[in-house]
């Protein structure tokens, strides 16, 4: 049977969120959120963060809520920054400008923006004279970790929100896999660090140990009147909105969500250093739970015959980008006999 290194959510949940939910199965409460389980996520998440003040809502997932978010934030002449290879630029169907907002994308070799980079681009829309014929920047979108595994060190995020701030602009951080860099031996950033240097972010659950679900954290206090009503506009409030709050109850306790996730990278790591090993390049350094290595075609193929791995990109040279994504659930053994056979290329 072909085992999965191709994505980090082909299982379901972790044990301790499905025995939450069969518990609470036949329970009656309040819907759209206004349930006490939700409350008490709520409250576990803004101790997890130590942003006390900060509004929770509980989404589906990714897009829908990286287009909730934008939309709530974002008048209608306004537009975003992105990297080239961010998630809105490359996975969303458009979903960003389908509302009427555009995504101005950046180069970025590592899937990084840079305080630099932001400064630069602010400067040459605010000079300009005849501005007012463009999309206005108001909001600056990353990822944590970055579509391509990179990750932001504490220092980076800390100069790229001042940059924002000088520039008048928000910076929403999009974690969809944010457990896979709080369990990574090479991440500087906590929780806290995070939650003080952006507006906005979002705790991925989807990738992270839940069935679905994410979970919003709106600090700038301007972003944060009139969010469930626009939720409620993009169809973005579930009507069991109590399972949502079951789950991150459950996974936010005792630090599962970066215990599980943090397994998850250091099996990632232990595949990389592998490949590094039998001399494979790599086509970008990853810290985090994907690793996008170069491979020949027929290198591609004699792994498939047992593993389900992502081809990512064809290479000028006729390799091929391939990504190998590990997850909270991904099993010792399968690591242990993907190696192996890496070792036999």
């Amino acid at each position: 049977m072909t085992y999965r290194f191709n994505s980090d959510y082909t299982e379901g949940c972790h044990p301790a969120v499905l025995e939450k939910l069969v518990q609470t199965n036949m329970e009656q409460t309040d819907g759209y959120g206004l349930d006490p389980y939700c409350y008490e996520a709520r409250k576990l998440i803004r101790e997890a963060f130590a942003c006390p003040n900060a509004d929770v809502h509980f989404l589906v997932g990714g897009t829908q809520t990286n287009l909730t978010v934008i939309c709530a934030a974002l008048r209608p002449h306004q537009a975003v920054y992105g990297a080239v290879p961010s998630h809105i630029n490359t996975h969303e169907a458009g979903a960003i400008e389908h509302v009427g907002h555009r995504v101005l994308p950046l180069p970025s070799e590592d899937g990084k923006l840079t305080a630099g980079q932001i400064r630069h681009e602010w400067k040459m829309y605010d000079t300009d004279p005849s501005r007012e014929h463009w999309a206005q920047p108001k909001m600056v979108y990353i990822s944590q970790p970055t579509e391509i595994g990179s990750m932001y060190s504490k220092k980076e995020l800390q100069d790229l929100y001042q940059a924002c701030k000088d520039c008048g602009l928000y910076l929403f951080v999009d974690g969809a896999r944010l457990g896979y860099v709080l369990g990574a031996p090479d991440n500087d950033m906590t929780a806290a660090d995070l939650a003080a240097n952006c507006d906005v972010f979002y705790i991925g659950g989807t990738k992270c140990g839940l069935l679905f679900g994410e979970a919003v954290v709106i600090l700038n206090d301007a972003l944060k009147p009139d969010f469930r009503t626009i939720a409620k506009q993009c169809g973005s409030i579930m009507a069991k909105g109590r399972l949502l709050g079951v789950q991150f109850g459950a996974i936010m306790k005792d630090h599962l969500y970066s215990k599980i996730c943090g397994k998850g990278t250091l099996q990632a790591l232990k595949i990389r250093d592998a490949l590094l090993a039998k001399g494979f390049k790599f086509v970008t350094e990853s810290p985090t739970n994907q690793q996008f290595v170069i491979m020949t075609p027929a290198q591609f193929e004699k792994l498939s015959e047992e593993f389900a791995l992502s081809h990512i990109a064809y290479l000028e040279d006729g390799n091929y980008s391939v990504r190998i994504c590990t997850s909270w659930a991904t099993k010792d053994e399968e690591v242990d006999r993907l190696i192996a056979m890496i070792n036999e290329l």
